[in-house]
Parts: C-alpha cells; structure tokens; sequence
C-alpha cells in the first residue's frame, strides 16, 4: 500500500480547537523495600542512560530481517527512541518539537498494530499514527475531543477496524495538579473506531466516554490502559494515592465492574499494565509499583486477577510503562518484558527467568 502524508496545515487548524492545558508531571519517589517475598530477577541488558529524553511508554515492532526494535517515548526532547530489543543498543531517534505530522510534542503513550505504530502526545492533544519501518506519518486523530491524553490500547474489532482506548487525566488549578469535580470524571477514557483504506488512509469516529462518577470508585489520575478481549476486561491504572492508588476493571463497552486490586496491593503510583497472554486462554497481568529505590512488579492471574507474585530487578526503579513481547527473539527465545528504568534507560527481564522466580505456568513460554 502507498503511504500518503496528512497536511500539516490540518493538524495544526485542528491543534487550535484545543483550549485545555495540559497537567504537569510530579510523580512522586516513595520509597519502599516492597513485599516480604518480593523475588530479585536480574535484568538482561540495561541501556546507556539519556537523562535528557525522560522515557516514558514502550512498544516493540518485529521487522522482516529477524530483528526487532524497543520503541521509546522521550517526552522531554519530544522524540521516539528506537533500541535494539536484543542488545539494549540504541539506534536512532525520530522527531522533533512540533504540532505538524513527524513532529511531537510530549510524546507519551505509544501502541503497534501490525505495522502501524500510534503515538498518543500529551501537548498536541492528538494521537498520530506513522507506519513502520520508515516512521512514515499517516494522519491523526483526537484533536476535537482530547485534553490532556496519556495511555493507548488497542483492540482489533474486525479486519482493517480497530477500537482505540485513550486515557484523558486533563486537570485543574494553577498547577494543574487537582482532580476535576466527580461530574467530569466520566470523561477519563475516550473510545474510538478507526479504519485504514487499501492506501493507508485513516477515518477515524469519535464513540464516546467513559468513567465512573462515585466517591468511592472514580477514576482520578489516569495514564496507563491495557486490555483483554477474550474476558471482556479492561484493567485502568488510577495512580492517585491520595485515594487509592489501583488497576479497576471496566469492561471494552467502558462499565465499571466493581472490581479494582485489593487495597494496598500497591504503595506507590500503579503505572504500566501489560498482559501476558499464555496458551489455551491462561495468563498473567504484570502492572508496575512505581517504587524506589526498585520498582516491584506484581503479576496477577490472569481470570481471577489473583495475586501470583511479586519481583524486582537488580537495578530498576521509578517504572512508568513496560511492555511485554511474548514471541521469541534472538537473545530472547521465550519472550521479554522490557521496562522504563528511573526515566533515562530501557531495561529488559527474561520471561523464562520470570516464570521460574515465580513458578508459573510453563505453557506461557514459546
């Protein structure tokens, strides 16, 4: 299919409709040792910091030759980082600051369909879509309705149809660090349907949003969003620890289940969720515990949501996203988790050594 390139001029037209400012990052450090049988799984390969860049969300894309990249969001040099996913090698960056297509500003969450790689930016209020491996921009969607947009996922409906889920955390005050009235929460996740054309053209149809309202259950800082189809799950990390810092299970039509993680499961901001998809229906969950000085990942059955393990890496801390790459690689023949390691390094585990710290199932690794 022939790649066509979305004007600028359009995307900056639809950029100005947007009157809301974005809320300021200032995530916490808590320190904690994490729980009492908390296992240690020494990383693989810990990348050459960039302090600069402050990475954020992850993605990986296998190409044809064999290979396969880590993508990175740089939210501070508004660019991608491109990292060998074997080695930890980085091997180019992509983008500049800017509200024309190619361009980014505070590039946060980031997802992959097939070849087609969507990069939700926070201060251009859009999500964009390039195609890989040339980073090729394809167009943009979002602009109309998205404040402050954070997380992605997404979920293939039917051929050449995807539903995209996008977090929204806008907030209020001079510092932008205060929750909106209970009212506006049912506007944390947005929903849309986007369809690609036989020439790569991309409609998109705004569907709405959702969040639930009450006290007790509402979704008050929102970043990190991750899915899973097969149950009719969505499990959305609220990172507000001045309430309850949990996942909460909504279902793909966006009701809140009345389920969320039992309470304190996590001392520090929930951040990255990733599932861990295993033969005949089986699973996990991995989510972060954005913890100092090692971030705890806790994994969950993934039915019952159940508690199944905690570990920490030798070295990783303050975690914001991870991804979790079930098929084989080079280095890694059964699969890794990559990590965000304390804003300025990409680290990867071994899912093999993962699931032996932790005694998993043996029918989760390829």
């Amino acid at each position: 299919m022939n790649s066509r390139l979305v004007a600028a001029a359009l995307a900056s037209l639809l950029l100005s409709a947007c009157v809301t400012r974005p809320v300021v990052d200032t995530a916490p450090r808590i320190v904690s040792a994490g729980p009492a049988d908390l296992r240690v799984v020494p990383e693989r390969f810990v990348s050459k910091p960039s302090p600069q860049d402050e990475l954020d969300s992850l993605a990986t894309w296998p190409g044809e030759d064999g290979s396969t990249w880590l993508i990175a969001s740089a939210k501070s040099t508004h660019q991608l980082a491109v990292y060998d996913a074997d080695s930890g090698e980085r091997l180019r960056s992509i983008g500049e600051k800017g509200a024309a297509l190619a361009q980014f500003k505070r590039p946060n969450g980031l997802a992959v369909f097939g070849d087609y790689l969507f990069v939700v930016e926070r201060d251009n209020h859009r999500v964009q879509v390039l195609r890989l491996p040339g980073f090729t921009p394809l167009a943009s969607f979002g602009e109309a309705q998205l404040r402050s947009p954070y997380g992605v996922w997404l979920h293939e409906v039917e051929p050449g149809e995807l539903e995209a889920y996008i977090t929204d955390s806008f907030m209020y005050g001079d510092k932008f660090d205060r929750v909106p009235p209970l009212a506006e929460l049912d506007q944390r996740v947005r929903r849309y349907r986007l369809r690609f054309d036989e020439d790569d053209r991309l409609s998109s149809e705004y569907l709405g949003a959702f969040g639930d309202t009450s006290e007790d259950a509402a979704l008050r800082i929102v970043e990190s969003i991750s899915g899973d189809a097969a149950n009719d799950r969505l499990l959305i990390a609220d990172e507000d620890p001045r309430h309850l810092s949990t996942l909460r299970e909504y279902t793909l039509a966006g009701r809140y289940t009345g389920r969320h993680m039992p309470d304190r499961s996590f001392h520090a901001q929930t951040e990255g969720v990733a599932l861990w998809n295993c033969a005949g229906g089986a699973g996990y969950w991995i989510a972060v515990d954005q913890l100092m000085p090692h971030t705890v990942f806790h994994v969950f059955d993934r039915d019952t949501l159940q508690s199944q393990g905690s570990f920490r890496g030798e070295v990783t801390a303050h975690t914001d996203g991870i991804v979790l790459h079930a098929a084989g690689t080079k280095s890694f023949p059964t699969g890794a988790l990559y990590a965000v390691n304390d804003d300025r390094s990409v680290v990867s585990f071994d899912l093999g050594d993962i699931a032996r710290a932790l005694q998993l199932q043996p029918g989760c690794l390829n």
